[in-house]
């Protein structure tokens, strides 16, 4: 059987990381968690809130894809869309009290993640591999570019 191609890793690992997240999340009493939302919780300025349009760029998301999924997250209750007090135009979107929550638990959450792959792996491994697919990524290899 031929090796796996790096794509395939790539998306089997991200694959498996997103599933353990979701889990934690999970536990944590966020049963509706989905690998996809740390998107925006990631990305999103607490306080004021972010566009849309900087949460796609922020997140190298379309912006019809960053719609979709805060348009999910809004049904759920953990964002809302206000008027952006810069531009009446535009809206920003904010997070909720149970949005707040879910963002600093998903924080707390890659938190862990992350150790356990550093403890894992070794130091030496765990930063080669980030300094590795850090430079894929800048470099736009198989994927949106910085």
């Amino acid at each position: 059987m031929a090796e796996p191609s790096l794509s395939r890793l790539l998306l089997e690992a991200s694959r498996a990381l997103g599933a353990e997240m979701v889990a934690d999340l999970g536990e944590r009493g966020f049963p509706d968690a989905r690998p996809g939302h740390t998107a925006v919780f990631l990305h999103i300025d607490r306080r004021s809130g972010t566009r849309l349009t900087d949460l796609a760029r922020r997140s190298r998301m379309s912006k019809q894809g960053m719609m979709l999924l805060v348009d999910d997250l809004e049904n759920r209750g953990y964002v809302r869309r206000v008027p952006d007090p810069e531009d009446a135009r535009a809206k920003v979107v904010r997070l909720t009290a149970r949005g707040r929550r879910y963002a600093a638990e998903a924080r707390r959450v890659v938190i862990a993640v992350e150790t356990r792959a550093r403890r894992e792996l070794g130091e030496r491994r765990y930063e080669a591999l980030r300094g590795a697919l850090d430079e894929l990524i800048g470099n736009g290899v198989e994927g949106p570019t910085r």
